[in-house]
């Protein structure tokens, strides 16, 4: 319970994107429920979006959407996706610069519910709420907590799942062989038809 309580200092989150993506893993995600009940997920699996990066929600510049990730780094962007999921991310890079890591999947030590960003939100009960939260704070209602750095030759990289833009980084970062972290899919643009189909 004590060691949950730690966080990383804003500095640990004011560098750049694929180093903070990568150190991510094996960290835990905590959150804060009404009682003061805590539950965490140990991070799994990472996705790194940057200024430059035309899958970024930034990259075209600030919007009231996305004027968190140009704030100051350690905070929680949170955005809602499909009508139906929420996804939270980390922001990174000095403040000013546009920065996020999303958090695809965590462990709840054996139970289900930690595979997929949105399933992770729902089990966590993370939502529009906790959008801009402080991370490095352990009195929010989310934060991180450290762990011990993951050793490179556990770690995997791969092209990120289902961005349909620079398919080409290599952006994706998840902890090899582990149960949760989800199965890559490449963009797909689905027919008119097909989506005609889907919401029959």
């Amino acid at each position: 319970m004590k060691e949950l309580l730690a966080t990383y200092p804003r500095e640990f989150y004011a560098r750049s994107t694929l180093a903070v993506a990568s150190d991510l893993l094996g960290t835990k995600l905590v959150r804060r429920l009404p009682g003061d009940v805590l539950i965490s997920g140990r991070i799994v699996e990472v996705e790194a979006y940057t200024k430059d990066d035309s899958a970024c929600h930034a990259f075209k510049g600030v919007t009231e959407r996305v004027k968190v990730m140009f704030g100051p780094p350690g905070h929680a962007y949170v955005y809602f996706i499909y009508g139906m999921h929420y996804c939270v991310n980390v922001v990174t890079e000095a403040e000013g610069t546009p920065g996020a890591v999303l958090i695809r999947a965590v462990d709840f030590e054996g139970a289900k519910g930690g595979s997929g960003p949105g399933r992770l939100c729902k089990t966590m009960g993370i939502d529009m709420e906790l959008h801009g939260a402080d991370l490095c704070s352990s009195k929010s209602d989310l934060w991180i907590s450290p762990a011990q750095k993951m050793p490179q030759e556990e770690i995997e990289v791969s092209a990120r799942v289902g961005v349909s833009s620079a398919e080409d980084k290599l952006w994706r970062f998840f902890i090899k062989n582990h149960q949760d972290v989800t199965t890559y899919r490449p963009y797909t643009k689905k027919s008119r038809s097909a989506k005609r189909l889907a919401n029959d």
